[in-house]
């Protein structure tokens, strides 16, 4: 096992440091999508978001700051490996957007991008008495796509 904090032990996430790569919708689990990929590029030309990006290992991953993820299908279209594999009735993956502390609106500033951004209207905005309405996602009606992700203006918006 890698060495993590005590935090880290504490909630369970045994992944050390070093977070997952955020790979392309309906990619395999990580040690299959690695032995899968032959690192063609093909989901990359084939993305019409262009948010599908090489990482130092010369394997695909989503830059959400390009854009957001249509869930069109292309890139696993193009898959020939099937390290993109789109099944039926799979979600293309599970990620859902979190919000960190540092999000405007959580500092009493009115600040609603990624709630204006979001085509799923999965975040959805609480009044506070005296203060700045905060932001909430409904995680059952986020789709993970990162609209959100890019307009925000503190950088607040994660997706995992």
């Amino acid at each position: 096992m890698a060495d993590i904090s005590r935090r880290q032990f504490l909630r369970g996430d045994f992944r050390g440091s070093k977070a997952a790569p955020l790979r392309p919708p309906w990619a395999r689990a990580e040690p299959a999508f690695r032995t899968a990929c032959t690192r063609c590029s093909e989901c990359l030309g084939a993305c019409p978001q262009r948010i599908i990006v090489i990482d130092p290992e010369r394997r695909p991953v989503v830059d959400f700051s390009r854009g957001e993820c249509t869930f069109c299908g292309k890139c696993a279209e193009a898959c020939a490996p099937r390290a993109l594999e789109r099944r039926a009735g799979a979600p293309a993956w599970r990620l859902k957007a979190r919000i960190r502390n540092n999000c405007l609106a959580r500092q009493n500033v009115v600040c609603r991008s990624c709630g204006d951004a979001c085509p799923a209207q999965a975040i959805r905005f609480h009044p506070q008495p005296m203060a700045a309405a905060l932001p909430e996602v409904d995680e059952a009606g986020c789709t993970g796509c990162g609209a959100c992700f890019a307009p925000c203006p503190a950088k607040a918006i994660s997706l995992a």
